[in-house]
């Protein structure tokens, strides 16, 4: 079995190594600390089993990470392993095509049990996810038609980037970054770019609304 593990976090990516080693049969393990080395382990690798993501991410934006490696790897079963523990993120990372959802408190078995769960073809998540309503997908299947570089540029525009700062960012042309925003624009089927703010928002996290700090910010030791 071939595993990617996408953390930041060396102590997080430790600690799951060790539970995917204690419930799968001498595993191969890659380890990812970014967006951008998500994005080309997924681009360069077809063999992979399984995939155990951390939301949080730089490079990422709240479920942006999971919807690109869904549309990537559709076939790749993601668990997310998350600090934020709200139900209500567990249930958008369902809804927005996630196998499983672990929060980073889990017991080693806990873990164990979930990934076993996850790899027999089921879902696993905490009970409490089952209380939480399905949210709307609509969004995230236009979402996964974007190009990884659209979806930074995505990112980009909801941090209120200016084409000239976004094109310095990613070392690119503003023609390049007005050719990737008018194909946002088109495949989320909105016509102004404040639109595509406003439906990107739709995949953002609440960090606040759940006793964390905001991606970036100091935690407190907490990823």
């Amino acid at each position: 079995m071939k595993v990617l593990i996408a953390d930041d976090h060396p102590l997080f990516r430790s600690a799951l190594s060790q539970a995917v080693k204690q419930c799968l049969d001498s595993p191969v393990l890659e380890t990812v600390g970014s967006f951008d080395e998500l994005s080309d382990m997924l681009k360069h690798n077809s063999d992979l089993d399984l995939l155990l993501l951390d939301l949080n991410m730089p490079g990422a934006r709240g479920y942006s990470a999971l919807v690109h490696a869904r549309s990537v790897a559709p076939a790749l079963p993601v668990i997310v392993v998350s600090a934020y523990e709200d139900a209500g993120v567990a249930r958008a990372a369902l809804d927005h095509g996630a196998a499983g959802f672990i929060p980073k408190s889990a017991s080693p078995e806990t873990m164990a049990h979930a990934i076993d769960t996850v790899l027999a073809g089921d879902r696993w998540a905490p009970e409490a996810v089952d209380e939480v309503p399905n949210s709307d997908n609509e969004f995230t299947d236009k979402l996964a038609l974007l190009t990884p570089q659209q979806q930074r540029v995505l990112v980009m525009l909801t941090d209120g980037l200016l084409n000239k700062q976004i094109a310095i960012d990613l070392d690119i042309s503003e023609a390049t970054v007005k050719a990737h925003i008018t194909a946002i624009l088109r495949k989320l089927g909105v016509h102004t770019r404040t639109q595509a703010v406003i439906a990107a928002r739709s995949l953002e996290i609440d960090w606040a609304s759940y006793g964390r700090s905001a991606p970036g910010a100091p935690s407190n030791g907490e990823a």
